[in-house]
């Protein structure tokens, strides 16, 4: 299948698989017009490193699952590396929430200062999916669509 009908069949632009490609992550061969063409299996493989970098890692990251890339990179066993990677990652992503945690409970505290009893600092109005039957909401409290 060449670079179009890749990009369809996994929502991702013809330009990010061309830097899957250049960072070795993506294999394609060349047909006599010079297009790209890519095996069947580029798209589970494409899927899996969108799996990867959705859950926080580095194309560079991604690099050390290649083995894993073509099969079900979700259910494989991680390697040690993998192990290490996941972790540095969970850390970065974590820091990033209290940051990200602090800065919001810091605008919320300015905005109470500001204007007593404002909808943006009480709780229902910080999270609209944190009241009973506002919205519509998923098994795990958070709003739909939410990841």
């Amino acid at each position: 299948m060449r670079i179009g009908e890749l990009a369809r069949r996994t929502g991702v632009s013809p330009r990010a698989l061309r830097h899957y490609e250049q960072a070795g992550l993506l294999a394609s061969a060349r047909a006599d017009n010079g297009y790209r063409v890519y095996e069947e299996g580029a798209v589970a493989r494409v899927s899996n490193i969108r799996y990867l970098l959705d859950a926080g890692l580095t194309l560079d990251d991604v690099s050390a699952f290649r083995s894993c890339l073509d099969g079900d990179v979700a259910a494989a066993a991680p390697s040690a590396r993998g192990l290490e990677i996941a972790r540095e990652r969970l850390a970065v992503l974590d820091a990033r929430i209290a940051a990200q945690t602090a800065a919001r409970d810091r605008l919320a505290a300015s905005l109470d200062r500001s204007v007593p009893g404002s909808p943006a600092t009480s709780p229902a109005g910080a999270q609209p999916w944190a009241q009973a039957g506002a919205g519509s909401s998923t098994e795990s409290g958070a709003p739909s669509g939410s990841r």
